[in-house]
């Protein structure tokens, strides 16, 4: 495949994707072990919910400065610094851990703090990549990067459940070593940084709102994928599915999980192979139309295998949504204000999957799991009919460049 050696032979690409899929990796396995521990701690299904809240509230009002900053220094040094204090993080938890002092309120800091850093690292690393490559590469640059980001999704939580049968303390001591690895290895990255010359302002930390807002393919995409998330995810309601509609246990909700994820690396790497080239909206609205039709199925499916072969579907269909939005928007936007965009992005990200589960729970908690995931299902359908009309331009648009 000489594209994908053409790829390979981009150093500082390659290193940064070993630097992400460390950090992946060791993430998934810290949120495993730190969930597992708060509870083994409390008891609290609260808590766990608390985990998650502190973490998403300081992302979501940092991210737009945190674009910014990502305009204006080295976005390189960003991430190396935002991975280094990560790995504080975890060995703030290995030393508590030991003296056995680790306390429901330590870890609900220490949430707020991996909150805080990822609001920073998100637009960091979303604008390097297009840095690193030239733009004919760049789609399958993307696409490296995510079955990239799936490996280490699927890869992370298996592993965080292996390590932590010997305790939490070994899954914190791996995060350590794999987080100050991807640092390093991100230090030795190198590209050409043209830092912003805007004074800071609230308009220059609006700006990537404000591109987004007027660039109406960009304003399509993202809002497309919003939508579509948040209308169609079901991944809220799979313990209730598991136990009560598939009669199946732990290991089948565990299988449940990776499936999305496994559907998109198989199709990250079907796109390295066959890269988008004509009718790239008609195909993002396409992609989109079959996430919900599968979640529809998934939504009605009592069959355990039917329900695997769906969610894999779907997790298909968002990874060609993923990787043509990601790649027109690194393509359609000047380099200065990459980070600000980026961080539009992380936040249609974060919002539509953290509302995105409220959704579901709240329709399932009125009317029941399958009226929740298929109606779901159907109105993400119903949003890919409706942005050929709303959008035009996106769904006219024919190359990716």
């Amino acid at each position: 495949m000489p594209t994908l050696k053409n790829l390979l032979t981009h150093r500082s690409f390659v290193r940064f994707m070993g630097a992400r899929f460390l950090v992946i990796t060791a993430n998934q396995m810290l949120m495993v072990a730190v969930a597992w521990h708060m509870y083994d701690l409390t008891g609290s299904a609260w808590d766990l919910g608390l985990v998650g809240l502190f973490q998403f509230l300081p992302a979501l009002l940092l991210t737009l400065p945190a674009g910014h900053v990502a305009d204006r220094v080295h976005r390189g040094r960003l991430f190396a610094a935002c991975v280094a204090i990560q790995a504080t993080v975890s060995a703030l938890l290995v030393w508590a851990t030991a003296g056995e002092f680790v306390s429901r309120e330590l870890i609900l800091a220490l949430s707020v703090v991996l909150g805080s850093t990822r609001a920073f690292q998100m637009p960091a690393q979303q604008a390097l990549t297009p840095t690193l490559l030239p733009t004919h590469l760049l789609q399958r640059g993307v696409a490296l990067s995510s079955s990239t980001l799936q490996a280490g999704t699927i890869g992370g939580p298996a592993l965080g459940g292996v390590l932590y049968a010997h305790g939490a303390l070994t899954v914190y001591a791996a995060c350590v070593v794999m987080m100050l690895l991807s640092s390093v290895l991100t230090l030795t990255v190198r590209y050409v940084h043209h830092a912003t010359q805007e004074a800071v302002s609230w308009q220059s930390a609006m700006a990537g709102v404000t591109f987004v807002w007027h660039n109406k393919i960009l304003l399509g995409a993202t809002s497309l994928d919003l939508f579509a998330v948040l209308l169609g995810g079901a991944t809220a309601l799979l313990p209730i599915y598991a136990r009560d509609v598939l009669h199946t246990g732990p290991e089948g909700l565990g299988l449940l999980r990776a499936a999305p994820a496994a559907g998109a690396l198989l199709m990250s790497f079907a796109m390295l192979r066959w890269p988008l080239h004509r009718h790239v909206g008609y195909s993002l609205l396409g992609a989109v139309a079959v996430f919900g039709g599968a979640t529809m199925v998934f939504g009605l499916s009592h069959h355990f295998g039917l329900s695997l072969l769906a969610l894999a579907v779907t997790g298909a269909a968002d990874n060609i949504s993923v990787v043509t939005r990601l790649t027109l928007m690194q393509l359609q936007t000047p380099d200065e204000i990459r980070g600000r965009v980026a961080a539009v992005n992380s936040i249609f990200i974060g919002a539509s999957n953290q509302l995105g589960e409220f959704e579901s729970g709240a329709v399932a908690a009125l009317w029941g799991p399958v009226v929740s995931v298929v109606s779901g299902g159907v109105g993400t359908v119903l949003v890919a009919a409706s942005w050929l009309k709303l959008f035009p331009a996106l769904a006219r648009r024919d190359r990716m460049q």
